[in-house]
């Protein structure tokens, strides 16, 4: 056989060996693209809980700073919408004198808008316990099957509201104090000398050491 021949023999193998390796890549791209474009988006998951939205409840003057501010943190760290309401609309002070804009009254609540509400409690609230709008907004939430939660002072609003009715519920108490605990008890709910206490859709706090406990405990139900 001639070199010509031979040479020519040689380029053929070589055309052939090279089609075959560009074949075998580009078979074995289009065989994992299905399996990495089936894995679910972290940021798909996310932005699933970016669409709830939670109401928190503030007394307009001296609402308690960490029962507000530390559930807040902790539910936008994972991923809920926070908005907050209270008896009139501008600038609502805390008693550490930390500041949240007000731009709806309870009374322009639309509950289907949300996933739950948060009574926060404070020296504030305790002169909103008998406000009827704050008691039909725990009402609403309530008859429509959704998150009531209340911490301090603020189960009291609950009681009065008719929604603590043979329900298990903790509330602000000192040694000195027992007025919040009786009016739970006037009001048929069990009182439950608990941090934080979950019965049903109704979670509820004894004060600002359990605002980190109480914040976890609304992610967790709402996660479910």
């Amino acid at each position: 056989m001639s070199k010509n021949k031979l040479a020519w023999i040689f380029f053929l193998i070589g055309i052939v060996l090279l089609t075959a390796g560009l074949l075998l890549r580009f078979v074995s791209k289009k065989s994992i693209m299905p399996i990495t474009s089936t894995l679910p988006s972290q940021n798909n998951l996310i932005s699933n809980k970016m669409n709830k939205k939670i109401l928190m409840v503030v007394a307009f003057k001296d609402f308690r700073d960490e029962e507000y501010f530390v559930p807040k943190e902790i539910l936008e760290k994972n991923g809920f919408t926070v908005e907050t309401t209270s008896s009139q609309i501008g600038l609502a002070v805390g008693v550490e004198g930390g500041e949240v804009e007000i731009k709806k009254t309870a009374k322009e609540i639309e509950t289907k808008d949300y996933e739950g509400v948060i009574f926060i409690g404070g020296p504030g609230m305790t002169k909103e316990l008998d406000n009827l709008n704050f008691q039909k907004l725990a009402q609403d939430f309530y008859q429509e099957n959704k998150l009531v939660s209340a911490i301090c002072i603020a189960p009291a609003l609950l009681a009065k509201a008719k929604i603590l009715e043979n329900k298990r519920a903790t509330i602000w108490s000192s040694p000195l104090d027992k007025s919040a605990i009786k009016i739970l008890k006037e009001n048929n709910a069990i009182y439950v000398d608990q941090p934080v206490v979950l019965d049903g859709k109704i979670i509820t706090a004894n004060g600002p050491l359990a605002a980190q406990e109480f914040g976890q405990a609304i992610v967790n139900f709402l996660s479910f």
